[in-house]
């Protein structure tokens, strides 16, 4: 077990790399199942999240090498059992992922119901109605069976616009005999990612990046080399920071197209940018002021589908209106746990008013000071390192394993620009 021990009030300055896009990742290492052929993966990230789907991968039957830090090649021609073991299935959510791919390629899945982070119910029956009307069945006695004799492309209208739900879809349409058109589908750039490779497989996908997919089956894919996208995720987090702790940062290796879903909640904030090429940069200095609605009302930040502001960085932005001046609305639509750690923000000597469990009106500035801090999840324990490294004194957060799972070599990042952190053993 580790903690990280903390110093703050120092501001942050430098450069970094973008990561490779965990969320893209993930379905893409289950999407190597679709074919016996060997397929390359270029800038994944190095992070746990990504080991365990590997090791599913190996557990399987696929020959899995780390060609370097963040290349891996897989081929999946010896793959012979479709269950996957119980241990793996639980320690992240990721494990339903390898459902659609399973189902293409063995007709059959076996998995026990997926772990992952816990912030409120996070529902699952999406991928069953889309797996079902694709043909497969499902039964669920302690663990997850889905089989299927043929998969037959389908009509099919998504009840809620579920990222992963798409994903398993998709990569259960793309071997489906026939066509199928998905509605109310995900957009999110990991979902163009996962879409993108399998093209490069051989797939017919049209209507990538709306809320139409299109998929015309075919019989088999073949071998790929596939680069993941940047994680625009992992910016919205350094932004975040290097505004709370009043510093500067350049984050090289973006998406520009990425970004315009964050800059407008974040400008809600006073926090700018300047973009050049692929590179972004957070000037110091500015004034975080909080820009109201027309009239003096206060503003909202709140998440929804892509491409509206992604609800993995509410938890950021929380953080960085204790800092700013003036008052603000996060309101985190999806789900209802997620918010509940600004009880540890309060301690902290924030001025949050938690109104329910999905909106929390934030009053800045607070002068934050250290405290210890346990990590509910990954985007709540980023939060709540920012908010240490914006405090005056020590801080200490423990179950740090929750937020290494998201993001690469953390604490080296942050040394790199200058925090004051450091990894212990307890």
């Amino acid at each position: 077990m580790h903690e990280y021990v903390i110093e703050g009030g120092f501001p942050i300055k430098g450069t970094i790399t973008t990561c490779g896009n965990k969320n893209s990742a993930l379905p893409c290492i289950a999407a190597t199942l679709l074919t016996d052929e060997t397929v390359t993966l270029k800038n994944i990230p190095a992070i746990e999240d990504c080991g365990v789907m590997f090791k599913v991968l190996e557990s399987l039957g696929a020959d899995v090498k780390r060609l370097d830090e963040h290349t891996w090649e897989v081929c999946c021609a010896n793959v012979k059992t479709a269950e996957i073991p119980a241990d793996m299935s639980k320690k992240i959510r990721a494990s339903i992922l390898f459902a659609g791919p399973l189902l293409a390629r063995m007709g059959k899945a076996v998995m026990m119901p997926p772990g992952g982070d816990v912030i409120g119910r996070r529902r699952l029956d999406t991928h069953f109605l889309a797996l079902t009307e694709l043909g497969a069945r499902v039964d669920i006695d302690g663990k997850f069976i889905f089989s299927a004799n043929k998969l037959v492309g389908e009509d099919l209208f998504l009840d809620e616009t579920s990222v992963t739900a798409t994903e398993n879809a998709l990569m259960a349409a793309v071997l489906a005999e026939g066509k199928t058109t998905i509605t109310n589908a995900a957009s999110e750039p990991h979902v163009q990612d996962l879409c993108n490779m399998l093209n490069a497989m051989g797939a017919k996908i049209t209507g990538i990046g709306s809320n139409i997919l299109y998929i015309e089956g075919v019989k088999k894919l073949h071998a790929c080399e596939f680069e993941i996208g940047p994680d625009y995720m992992e910016i919205g987090s350094y932004i975040g920071l290097a505004a709370a702790t009043k510093g500067s940062i350049r984050i090289e290796k973006i998406k520009p197209e990425d970004m315009r879903p964050l800059r407008i909640a974040f400008s809600k904030l006073g926090i700018r940018w300047t973009i050049d090429g692929d590179a972004l940069e957070v000037a110091q200095g500015q004034e975080l002021k909080v820009n109201t609605d027309l009239g003096g009302q206060i503003p909202k930040i709140d998440d929804m589908p892509w491409p509206g502001f992604p609800p993995d960085l509410t938890s950021i932005m929380t953080v960085v209106a204790t800092q700013v001046d003036g008052n603000v609305l996060i309101f985190e639509k999806m789900f209802e746990s997620r918010m509940f750690f600004v009880d540890k923000l309060i301690s902290m000597g924030a001025r949050i008013t938690l109104c329910d469990p999905h909106r929390a009106l934030v009053s800045g500035p607070s002068d934050l000071h250290g405290d210890h801090l346990v990590s509910p999840d990954v985007r709540a324990g980023m939060a709540m390192v920012i908010a240490a490294l914006a405090a005056h004194g020590e801080s200490r957060i423990s179950n740090v394993y929750q937020i290494e799972r998201g993001y690469e070599n953390l604490v080296e990042r942050l040394q790199s620009l200058g925090a004051h952190i450091k990894r212990v053993e307890v």
